[in-house]
């Protein structure tokens, strides 16, 4: 187990234990039951059913011994079909897994099936995952049918309407074809050692070119024969290919797995395997208008050649090839001339653009456009210059007229005055001040001193 799934010791441990808290140890506990067993299948008798406003299902599945808590939640329920009851009978698939806050191990479950039925779907199921992990349903083992087979063999009973199909069909669609019928049970305990034999049978004699295994629909019980392994087997060691029409078109079995070809009814093989003589006469017939049209169409192009090389033959004289060669030596004479005059017009063009490029690259242009850009960049500092000055010389003169308005002095400028005591300390009430204190007032211009000789409140 990785050591980055679950936490260290506790930190408060002993050194050289490793001691567990409980919500880990179920949280161990939990992983190893879901990583090591995996999804099973259990049987037994539901018990305990409840149903919370969840949609979740909460049961027990028991026998006469023990009994295992279990949980199908809703999504999964919802798509079951049906409401287990107590006292039932089931079959249920799920994995073991383990309820952390309780520290009970319970069964998630994912799928409910009947017992009975259900038995023998998960057969079909084990059977059908055990050969195919063989290979033996692989398509690469699967054989083409013959397109037009001679000799049929069809293994089904003698008297099911599947025969009377069968045979209806063959005859209508491709009469040529002979018909050979094995006959076999295909129902109930006989019918799966029956048709091993007939296959094996038809694979000896090895007279057929194709061989049919077919039955009519049924339950699954009925149909059970064709989901034999021995039957199975004996398809795909059949020396020539199978096809089957088993049940109705919703109904699979393992023998359709193994068959080279399947189809969904006995009159389906029927139709898979023989050609239909009237499609077969229409393509006849198409061939030959086919092959008419490409013999005409062949003919026309033999003609078209000899009159091609006759007339080759009468431009092959000498006297034509002379006249020909002086045009030809003309053509060329006119052609070096107008290529001439094209090399000649092409490098006057590219001259032109090279003194276009050297004068767009020359240090006069370069220096003119750098003095004009030096010259738009010092009016540009010049101008930036004068203007932050003047936002500056705005500032000071709002500063100086602030600190006038709240200077003392602009105060005393308006008739008042700045009385203090000997000790300088200011005089705010009239009352501090005795009668006979010395007192000096400042004024906006100058000092006076005086003494108190009364006061009076305001």
């Amino acid at each position: 187990m990785p050591a980055s799934l679950f936490p260290g010791p506790e930190p408060d441990a002993a050194p050289g234990r490793s001691v567990y808290t409980v919500s880990r140890l179920n949280k161990e506990v939990r992983v190893l039951l879901e990583r090591g067993l995996g999804v099973v299948w259990v049987e037994g008798e539901l018990s305990n059913f409840s149903q919370p406003s969840s949609g979740h299902w909460y049961f027990s599945l028991k026998d006469r011994e023990s009994q295992v808590r279990c949980a199908m939640f809703r999504l999964k329920n919802a798509a079951l079909g049906f409401t287990p009851k107590a006292g039932q009978h089931v079959i249920a698939r799920g994995r073991v897994s383990l309820y952390e806050p309780r520290g009970e191990y319970q069964l998630i479950v994912d799928t409910i099936e009947e017992a009975g039925l259900g038995a023998l779907q998960r057969e079909f199921e084990r059977l059908k995952a055990k050969l195919a992990a063989e290979g033996l349903f692989a398509s690469e083992r699967k054989r083409s049918l013959p397109r037009f087979p001679l000799r049929i063999a069809v293994v089904t009973s003698p008297t099911g309407a599947a025969v009377r199909d069968v045979l209806n069909i063959l005859a209508r669609r491709f009469p040529p074809a002979a018909v050979l019928v094995y006959p076999t049970p295909v129902q109930g305990a006989a019918a799966a050692p029956a048709i091993v034999q007939a296959l094996q049978a038809a694979s000896a004699r090895l007279d057929c070119d194709v061989l049919i295994l077919a039955r009519g629909g049924g339950s699954l019980e009925d149909l059970w024969a064709f989901n034999d392994e021995g039957v199975a087997r004996a398809i795909r060691a059949c020396a020539i290919p199978v096809v089957t029409g088993i049940g109705h078109e919703i109904d699979f079995t393992i023998a359709d797995f193994a068959a080279d070809a399947r189809a969904p009814t006995p009159s389906g093989a029927a139709e898979l395997v023989a050609p239909d003589r009237v499609a077969c006469l229409e393509a006849l017939a198409r061939m030959e208008s086919r092959m008419s049209a490409c013999m005409r169409r062949e003919l026309r192009v033999v003609s078209s050649r000899f009159a091609s090389v006759n007339a080759r033959l009468k431009q092959a004289h000498p006297g034509m090839r002379l006249v020909h060669q002086a045009q030809r030596l003309d053509d060329l004479e006119q052609r070096l001339a107008g290529a001439a005059q094209a090399v000649l017009h092409t490098r006057r063009h590219r001259l032109n653009e090279a003194f276009t490029t050297l004068l767009q690259h020359s240090p006069e242009r370069l220096a003119r456009e750098y003095r004009r850009r030096h010259e738009g960049l010092d009016s540009r500092l010049r101008r930036a210059i004068n203007e932050y000055l003047s936002r500056r010389s705005h500032r000071v003169d709002l500063a100086q007229r602030t600190l006038q308005t709240a200077s003392p002095l602009a105060t005393l400028a308006r008739g008042f005055a700045i009385v203090t005591r000997a000790d300088g300390s200011l005089v705010t009430d009239a009352r501090s001040a005795p009668a006979g204190e010395e007192i000096e007032a400042r004024l906006a211009t100058g000092r006076l001193r005086a003494r108190v000789t009364g006061s009076q409140d305001s």
